[in-house]
């Protein structure tokens, strides 16, 4: 009987457990999506200390560590 109570306790702290790691995980991906979802923007001066090159005609960095970043 004392062996089905601690084997009960130790299931429930294992589910328990997994639910924890199971939601920091969502929250992890959540944050990460937005992330790589919302526009970065980059100034002139950073596109080109980062490798690239200014294009004001369509307001992007070219090239380099910013490539395909808007202009701000």
């Amino acid at each position: 009987m004392r062996i089905r109570r601690i084997l009960a306790a130790v299931i429930a702290t294992a589910a328990l457990a997994g639910l924890g790691l199971t939601g920091a995980a969502t929250a992890t991906a959540t944050a990460t999506a937005t992330a790589q979802g919302a526009p970065t923007y980059v100034t002139p001066s950073e596109c080109k200390q980062g490798g690239g090159t200014v294009d004001l005609a369509n307001n992007l960095c070219k090239g380099g560590m910013h490539n395909g970043e808007k202009i701000d």
